[in-house]
């Protein structure tokens, strides 16, 4: 039997001694990200939610193997939050601009209930040129009369998750859960409706296709309501997309189980978790940025230094982990070896970059001691301690 077939659903039931870690855990990260924006320099939460509500389109997408152009995104991002420079690549499309609509709709306006025309005004806006290719797909109204299954992996070898309840009566059980989401019990912990919402509608799944990403839309307004804020300095689809094969199992073993939902309320905290220490990590990176251009601000510096010492700095401890070397900078920058070489030079002199100790054919260098701030480290989380994750 799928949950939804159990004679008490949708009465969901969880041990609270369980969780009760997980969501201490969370207020405190909450807490931790509110005061590092705050305490941050000028600007610093419009370039967190900036990168954050980037993530977050680009990911949600992703989950369901759909690919964004980033400059794009960013561009969308950008426009809709009445940015004039945020390093735009590429002209916004249509799919950004609705896309990046819907996400700030889930967030922006919080107080709105939710509705049968709502949520179907947010599947349409992931298609803002109708079905295209997809023509047996409904646009802007709930799912057809075929059963509706939920898959994940390869075209020729799918792998059935579960399947959703039939189309007899789907509108009932949507006024069902949208009234216990603009209604919520009192002592419901606002975090786990997040949870319970997001479990609650995806197995509902009541659009033809699109179900994904406006579950999550969701589940960030619920989020956003628990934190009675409509900034998003955290990007929930991007935990998700780093253990997507986790995400699908714990849906499919959920579906198949009873309403005892305790594993999967377990698993949607610590990716919360991991959500919100993944973006204390941004606003560590986004804050030293600011503290090295400031500390740098009198140095004259070209074009294309400029843009090599951003790229460090936006990929400090990733991309460039064991420093940039000249061919990398000439790859960057598109200038020959011998150019690469001495702007490499002038930063050093200048206290931009330092060299590492190793030597060999390719000297290496990093950013200046300087350009980290200890201060922004974020700990280990209690439960990554206990676990030794």
């Amino acid at each position: 039997m799928y949950i939804w077939e159990q004679a008490d659903w949708p009465d969901f039931r969880w041990d609270s001694s369980v969780l009760k870690p997980l969501l201490d855990e969370a207020r405190l990260l909450q807490g931790r990200l509110i005061g590092r924006t705050e305490s941050g320099p000028a600007g610093i939460s419009l370039e967190v939610e900036l990168d954050a509500l980037i993530q977050n389109a680009i990911r949600t997408s992703e989950i369901e193997g759909e690919l964004l152009d980033t400059g794009s995104v960013r561009s969308s991002v950008a426009r809709q939050l009445g940015l004039e420079q945020a390093g735009v690549s590429a002209g916004a499309t249509p799919e950004s601009e609705s896309l990046v609509a819907l996400l700030l709709e889930a967030t922006h306006q919080p107080d709105q209930p939710l509705s049968e025309e709502l949520l179907c005004h947010w599947q349409s806006l992931l298609f803002p040129n109708g079905a295209g290719l997809f023509a047996n797909v409904l646009v802007g109204e709930l799912r057809g009369q075929h059963p509706m299954q939920v898959i994940s992996g390869r075209l020729d070898k799918p792998r059935v998750h579960f399947q959703a309840p039939s189309r007899q009566g789907l509108e009932a059980e949507l006024s069902a859960f949208m009234h216990w989401f603009n209604h919520p019990p009192a002592t419901l912990d606002p975090l786990l409706r997040a949870g319970i919402a997001h479990l609650w509608l995806l197995t509902l799944h009541p659009f033809d296709d699109g179900n994904g990403r406006v579950t999550r839309a969701v589940t960030d307004r619920a989020l956003a309501q628990a934190e009675a804020q409509s900034i998003r300095f955290y990007s929930l689809s991007e935990a998700i997309m780093a253990k997507r094969s986790q995400y699908y199992e714990q849906l499919e073993q959920t579906q198949r189980g009873d309403l005892d939902i305790t594993n999967w309320l377990v698993w949607f905290m610590q990716t919360l978790n991991q959500a919100m220490q993944q973006a204390l990590h941004r606003i560590r990176r986004v804050v030293n940025k600011a503290h090295f251009w400031k500390r740098h601000a009198a140095e004259h510096l070209n074009a294309r230094q400029i843009k090599v010492l951003n790229r460090l700095l936006d990929s400090t401890g990733e991309a460039f982990e064991h420093g940039i070397n000249a061919s990398k900078y000439k790859a960057i920058t598109k200038v020959s070896k011998a150019t690469a070489t001495r702007d490499l030079a002038e930063l050093l002199e200048k206290g931009c970059l330092q060299k590492l100790p190793e030597g060999g054919r390719s000297t290496r260098y990093i950013l200046t001691d300087s350009a980290v701030d200890d201060t922004f480290t974020a700990e280990p989380s209690r439960m990554q301690r206990k676990t030794g994750d």
